[in-house]
Parts: structure tokens; sequence; C-alpha cells
């Protein structure tokens, strides 16, 4: 593994973090940089238009050389297509040398709706270790909760995977934080990933401080937001982006100005800049943007270079403190 920066915390200080090694995930012993690789795109044709299995294989291998450790995937990427490429790549590296996330909950048995049924679960996670042509999986959540099933029984039957070796680390994706609670009633619960950005911040209030507290590290998927944060948007492009009042919008293109000034002085872009933010947030342990192509990818990576002044972070945390 590439150490980029020095040792920080997995789940979270009050000061804000300096450049950092490695994070380590929740109470496991997994270990992976601040900056991974969201693998939605990569062989998810079931979620977007055209994309190439080969330019999957690519991104994915690109990360990996640019030294990116964590790979977070799940079998609703492609109906486990996305796992089948990563298999593909991973085999001409060492495995000590990354770390892989699944997730699973959705039932190819029943039109793909919510399954936390430990017996699934751990089908599910066979599964999972066939597709990716490994061993072991580095962190396995249940990927969204169901109605029925108590989420702490569907916790134990992850921790059985533990005990077992199967996997090192377990998370929880999209549950609500009475939903965290119970799935985390015996401690159990290394890792929650939920939708969280600088124009989408509901998660600070909702759940930062109980994942602080149980040392639960978090990442955030769409943390770009869908792209709005990468700086290629303008205020013509607001009918893409319905969710925001026209204030709103405006009010982001015009701190996405300010940050392109704080980016330029670091010779970044701004997608580099705002992923520099959330490596160096103290709430946050890895973020992980996903990529089309691997030109993306080596862009993402440079983040990890980027060492913004405590000045610098706090400015962008207030830009987008009203969201």
């Amino acid at each position: 593994m590439i150490n980029w920066f020095a040792d920080r915390s997995p789940y979270g200080v009050q000061e804000v973090h300096t450049m950092t090694q490695t994070v380590k995930i929740g109470k496991s012993s997994v270990e992976t940089t601040p900056l991974g690789l969201g693998t939605n795109k990569v062989g998810g044709h079931n979620l977007f238009d055209g994309l190439k299995d080969e330019d999957g294989f690519r991104v994915v291998k690109a990360a990996l050389d640019d030294g990116i450790s964590l790979l977070d995937t799940a079998f609703m990427y492609g109906l486990g297509k996305s796992e089948e490429i990563i298999g593909d790549v991973i085999q001409d590296y060492d495995r000590d040398q990354f770390v892989i996330a699944s997730k699973a909950a959705q039932d190819p048995n029943n039109n793909l709706q919510p399954n936390n049924n430990p017996a699934f679960l751990k089908q599910s996670v066979d599964d999972a270790l066939l597709r990716l042509e490994t061993d072991y999986i580095d962190i396995f959540y249940i990927h969204f909760p169901d109605d029925k099933t108590p989420k702490a029984e569907a916790v134990q039957a992850l921790v059985d995977e533990k005990k077992a070796g199967k996997i090192k680390a377990i998370g929880v994706s999209n549950f609500s934080l009475d939903q965290i609670k119970e799935a985390n009633v015996d401690d159990q619960v290394d890792i929650v990933e939920d939708n969280y950005s600088l124009v989408h911040r509901q998660a600070e209030q909702a759940e930062f401080g109980y994942l602080k507290d149980h040392q639960i590290s978090f990442v955030p998927y769409f943390p770009l937001a869908s792209g709005l944060l990468t700086g290629k948007y303008t205020p013509a492009d607001a009918s893409k982006f319905k969710q925001f009042s026209s204030d709103q919008y405006q009010t982001i293109m015009d701190n996405l100005e300010v940050v392109k000034g704080i980016a330029v002085a670091h010779s970044a872009t701004v997608a580099q800049a705002i992923l520099a933010w959330y490596i160096k947030n103290p709430d946050i342990s890895v973020v992980i943007p996903g990529a089309r192509v691997a030109d993306q990818v080596h862009s993402n990576a440079k983040a990890m270079a980027i060492d913004l002044s405590d000045a610098e972070y706090q400015q962008i945390d207030q830009l987008f403190s009203q969201f």
C-alpha cells in the first residue's frame, strides 16, 4: 500500500485532519487510503447507459496502480458484473495491498427487493466471494434495510461470517439512525455508508454524533453530487438539478467559483479540491468517487496529494453551511 499521508483517526476528532497515510475502519483491523474508488460505473449496466466492460477493467486497474487501495462495489452494480470485473483485475495484484468493500440486500429471486434475512446475507457473502475470486472480503455491507428483519439479527449473520474469516468488517448502508442503533446493539457495526456531500449534509446532524461515540467509520456516496461539485456545470444547467431551488443552485455556482480559486492555488481542479476537503474532514473516513474512464481515476487520485490549509478547509465548509 502506498503511504500517502500521516496517521489519521477513523471516526473523527474535533480538530481538522492533516494529511494521512491510512485510515482504520471502525473497530476492525481493516486499513485503507482515505480515497477509494466507487465502482457503480464498473459493469453497472443496469444503472448507467453506454458503459463498456473494458473501460471498467481499466478503471479498477488505474485505481490500484495510482495507490487507491479501497474498491467499493456491490451486487447491485450490474447484478454482480462489477464484482466479476474487479475479481478479474485483482488476480494480477497482491491481495494484501488493497481493500474490497461489497454490499448485498437486493434479492434476485424477489424483484430485487431488499432482503436482510440472515440466510440470504450469508449466501450473498459466499456468492460475492466467488465473483470476486478472493478468499475474503474486507468490508461487507447490508446495502439497504428491509422492512421485516430485526437489524441485530441481520448483523449477527455478518458477525458469523467474520468469525469464519470470510469478511473483516461489518457495514450498513442507507440505514436511518434508529436502524443503525438497532443494528449496532452489540457494537458490531464498523462502518456506515450513506448519501452525503457538501450540498447534502443532513448526516452531520442525523448520524455523525452517534457514529463518533461508537467508533463507527463513515463513507459518503455521491460525494461530488452527481457531478455538480466538479465545477463542470454552469448556471444554464440548473434544470438538471431540480432538487435545488434556483437560489440554491446559484449559490452553489457562486461557491464553486470561490473553490476554483482555492484549487488554482494548489494547481488542482475544483473536483480535486472538493475531494481534498472530504479527505481532511475529521468525520469522514474514506471518500469514494466513481469513475467511468481511467483518466477520471488518475485525476481523483491527485486529491490525496493536496494539503488544504485549515483556513481553506474552514472556508469551503462555511461556503456550503446552508446545505
